[in-house]
């Protein structure tokens, strides 16, 4: 949709609609938000926007399939200044591809690592989320260990974007659509 008229408004790089598809059902009696999609990029984080029913914390079940051709190691989460993760004892974080998660003490950055998820397969995630507003967002990034790296190399290099985060990589803004139920 590019439009040599009005330069500023080319979403074309950053937007897209028809080749990611992601949808989501959120359950306001239970407050759950289910999303599942897939990702088919390796050089770009994903900026997912949802429309709530009601702000509020939410439990949020999300399933992606790995459409790359590499195979992920680690996923990071990251909210919008509106929204923070839940990390309290009653509350679940998990991933069914993932043994271990950390979560900064600002409750803003999430990284699942410890396992893997190869091309093809999905990976599950599962948090809850203080949402300030009805359109909170949120980044994920994932990363895959460079071919031409040792064990060592990946693993230091792991261990640093699990401390410092993970770098932001050109994004792709996803719209997601939420049904309502309940």
């Amino acid at each position: 949709m590019s439009s040599p008229e009005f330069p500023g408004l080319d979403v074309s790089t950053r937007v897209r609609a028809r080749d990611i598809q992601m949808a989501g059902v959120a359950d306001v009696r239970r407050r759950v938000l289910m999303i599942s999609g897939a990702i088919d990029t390796t050089e770009h984080d994903i900026s997912v926007s949802v429309n709530l029913p009601e702000p509020g914390r939410w439990q949020v079940i999300k399933s992606e399939t790995n459409l790359t051709d590499k195979t992920w190691v680690a996923m990071q989460v990251v909210t919008d200044e509106d929204s923070t993760f839940v990390d309290d004892a009653d509350t679940l974080v998990l991933s069914r591809q993932f043994s271990k998660s950390f979560m900064t003490p600002d409750q803003r950055r999430l990284t699942f690592y410890d396992g893997e998820v190869r091309p093809g397969e999905a990976v599950l995630k599962v948090y809850s989320l203080d949402a300030g507003g009805r359109k909170p967002t949120y980044s994920y990034s994932r990363y895959s260990p460079i071919a031409t790296d040792t064990a060592e190399q990946s693993q230091q290099t792991l261990d640093e974007l699990i401390s410092n985060g993970m770098k932001q990589r050109p994004v792709i803004e996803l719209i997601v659509p939420v049904t309502v139920i309940g």
